[in-house]
């Protein structure tokens, strides 16, 4: 029983404060936001990573084996993982995305479809570093340009499933922020939609000057527009297409 009880215990202290050792700060439904300005990462670039894998489990069938879990009890709570670029999940497409609004009222969207990467140097200060298909381990990436914070009111950094089943319910997808300075913040998205095809994973807003990270982790079952209407963005989409890849 004292055994459970530790574990209850360990999992609890991880899922308030993230892993110190790994100077990372988990963002959950009990602790939603962290102050950038506060932890000193108001400047430079701050790279923000999707990363996902799958389970082995939701394809193959193969059942655990008994000994290894009696060896490793720990085991049990862990789903085996598989990279996302694998033959079994590779018409799993992932596309992070940004919507963003400018401190002039400028709008926009950053993504992959439609080949919007945006500009580090120039509005809206948030470039895309390219489309990856095939879930390789370094992920999507977008940077922001920090030293423009004055001109960014709020970005709204989304996840959705590009022209494929929908498959949040078995991936593992990860949001990392990793700023020019201070901790990295994750963003699990933990929660299980199995018909969702986006969803919003964290909002990036300018409060008085302050930067403040806050997890939403809200899926749909649409796409861009409804993460439009569901944040305000007044903005009109239309259906996009991704050019074949080479």
């Amino acid at each position: 029983m004292a055994f459970w009880d530790s574990l209850r215990q360990n999992r609890a202290a991880q899922f308030d404060s993230g892993s110190a050792a790994s100077n990372a700060i988990e963002l959950t439904r009990r602790r939603p936001t962290v102050s950038l300005t506060k932890q000193g990462a108001v400047s430079g670039n701050l790279r923000v990573n999707l990363s996902w894998k799958m389970r082995t489990s939701d394809f193959d069938g193969r059942p655990r084996q008994s000994g290894r879990l009696l060896r490793h009890p720990l085991k049990f709570f862990q789903p085996e993982p598989v990279q996302a670029h694998t033959r079994a999940v590779a018409n799993v497409d992932l596309d992070i995305g940004c919507l963003y609004e400018l401190a002039d009222g400028s709008k926009g969207v950053v993504q992959p479809l439609g080949g919007y990467l945006g500009d580090l140097n120039d509005p809206p200060y948030v470039k895309l570093s390219g489309d990856d298909r095939f879930g390789s381990p370094s992920g999507e990436t977008i940077f922001v340009n920090l030293d423009h914070r004055d001109d960014i009111r709020r970005l709204l950094f989304f996840v959705y499933i590009y022209d494929q089943t929908p498959a949040f319910d078995r991936t593992h997808a990860k949001m990392t922020l990793y700023p020019g300075n201070g901790p990295r913040v994750e963003i699990e998205l933990d929660e299980r939609a199995p018909e969702a095809r986006s969803c919003a994973v964290f909002l990036l807003e300018n409060v008085k000057g302050e930067l403040l990270v806050r997890r939403e982790v809200k899926f749909v079952y649409g796409f861009q527009g409804e993460l439009d209407r569901m944040y305000g963005w007044g903005m009109q989409w239309g259906r996009g297409f991704k050019a074949d890849a080479s």
